[in-house]
C-alpha cells in the first residue's frame, strides 16, 4: 500500500487527466465547504477558473454526481447537492453496518505495515487536535476510517464504501464541532482492537463509535440543513443562495 498526501491509502497513480484534476479540485472544494450545499456551479466560470474546456469539466461533474456531491439538471446546469438531516441519518444507517464489517475484517487481516499506516492517521489526528486545526482533524479522522476499509482486504466491501468516502469526509467537515478529543480516544480503542487481531472487539468498538456520532451529527445538521431545493430553479440563477450565507456561520466566518 502507498499513502497519499491526505493520508488515504491509494494505488500508484499515473499523470492525472484534466477530468480527474477538475474532479479532485471540485470535490475538495465541496468537502471543505468552499462550495456550499445548494450553490450553483456555473460551467463557464469553473472552466475558466480551472483553465480547462467544458468537456472534461462536465465529465468531472458527472463523477461528482455519482458520488452524491452534485445534482445535474440536463441542459440547464448543476448545483452542489443539498446535505439534509435525512441524508445524515441514511449515511449513519449504512456506516453502522458496513464500517463494522470493515473493522472486523481489518482485525483479522491487518499486517504490521497496515498498522503503521493506521497509527500515522491517529498521530495526524492528535497533532491536528493539539493545533486546533478543524479541517485537518476532519481529514485525519475520515482518513482513519478509509484506511480500515483498505485493510479489510475485501474488494466488494471496498467497492460499496468507496463512493461514500467523499460524503463521509464532507460530513466530518460539516460536524467539526464534535469533540475531537473524544473521537481520538475512540479511534485509539479501535486501533488497539485491530492491532490485537480481535475481530469481535473491533466490530463492537466500531459500532459504538459510529453510533455515538449519530445523534450529535443529526443535531448539528439542523444548523446547516436546508429546505427541499428545486434544482431546476436553483440552476436558473447566478446569485448566491441563502444557504451559502448560513454556511458562513457554520464555518465561523460571521
Amino acid at each position: 500500500m502507498r499513502e497519499r498526501k491526505d493520508g488515504v491509502v491509494a494505488q500508484e497513480t499515473t499523470k492525472k487527466s484534466l477530468r480527474d484534476q477538475a474532479y479532485e479540485e471540485l470535490r475538495d472544494r465541496i468537502i471543505d465547504l468552499r462550495l456550499s450545499p445548494g450553490q450553483r456551479l456555473v460551467e463557464r466560470d469553473l472552466a475558466a477558473e480551472l483553465t480547462i474546456s467544458r468537456i472534461p469539466l462536465r465529465e468531472a461533474l458527472q463523477m461528482l454526481e455519482r458520488e452524491g456531491l452534485v445534482v445535474i439538471v440536463p441542459r440547464q446546469g448543476a448545483i452542489v447537492a443539498p446535505f439534509t438531516v435525512a441524508d445524515v441519518r441514511d449515511l449513519f444507517d449504512v456506516r453502522e453496518s458496513l464500517e463494522v464489517l470493515a473493522a472486523r475484517l481489518a482485525a483479522e487481516r491487518a499486517t504490521t505495515a497496515d498498522l503503521a499506516v493506521l497509527r500515522d492517521q491517529l498521530n495526524a489526528a492528535r497533532d491536528a487536535t493539539a493545533r486546533g486545526d478543524q479541517a485537518a482533524i476532519a481529514a485525519a479522522n475520515a482518513g482513519f476510517h478509509a484506511v480500515i476499509v483498505e485493510i479489510s482486504g475485501n474488494p466488494l466491501l471496498q467497492s460499496l464504501l468507496r463512493p461514500l468516502e467523499s460524503r463521509v469526509r464532507w460530513l466530518f467537515h460539516l460536524t467539526k464541532e464534535r469533540d475531537p478529543g473524544t473521537q481520538c480516544e475512540e479511534h485509539e480503542l479501535l486501533y488497539a482492537a485491530i492491532a490485537d487481531h480481535d475481530p469481535a472487539a473491533a466490530a463492537e468498538i466500531a459500532y459504538r463509535h459510529v453510533a455515538s456520532g449519530r445523534e450529535p451529527s443529526i443535531a448539528l445538521s439542523e444548523k446547516w440543513s436546508m429546505p427541499a431545493i428545486d434544482p431546476v430553479s436553483a440552476t436558473r440563477t447566478r446569485q448566491r443562495t441563502p444557504q451559502r450565507d448560513s454556511m458562513r456561520l457554520v464555518r465561523g466566518e460571521a
